[in-house]
């Protein structure tokens, strides 16, 4: 996969950064390389359902982050990037400590990437395959990841 631009890594981590439902989620961005990225959430009882495991919105919501921000990675510097569609498979219960979302590049594209996500949960020390998702994202070309005036 061919980097555009050399400075990807911080791009990504300050554009993660400036993402405040991320943050009051508490997930973390792990790992940052070209054509893909590891984010990372501690068990928090606020972001289960009514069985005690992670919400299936909070696996996607990982899920889709994960796999723009691989995206994200082989972008321009004048890019930004925006989710056009994912579809996600619920494989096991969110049932442990921690969520662990891996996205990685399937197909870079001019306009539409391709990204497949896949999202463990942790339980005393093992990884289960929990869902695994694969997201469309659209090149803004010339557009700039800081926040639109409202």
């Amino acid at each position: 996969m061919k980097v555009q631009n050399p400075n990807f890594e911080t791009r990504v981590r300050d554009s993660f950064a400036r993402q405040a439902f991320m943050d009051k989620l508490g997930v973390r961005l792990v790992d940052v390389s070209v054509g893909s990225v590891e984010m990372e959430l501690d068990y928090n009882p606020d972001l289960c359902q009514q069985h005690g495991y992670f919400h299936g919105g909070v696996i996607g919501t990982m899920a889709d982050n994960a796999g723009g921000y691989a995206a994200f990675t082989l972008m321009n510097a004048e890019d930004s990037i925006l989710t056009v569609e994912y579809k996600i498979n619920l494989m096991a219960p969110g049932n442990g400590d921690k969520l662990v979302a891996i996205g990685r590049v399937k197909k870079p594209g001019r306009t539409l990437t391709i990204c497949e996500v896949d999202v463990w949960i942790e339980k005393d020390g093992q990884q289960k395959l929990c869902a695994t998702a694969l997201c469309t994202l659209m090149t803004m070309k010339g557009h700039s990841d800081e926040q639109s005036k409202k």
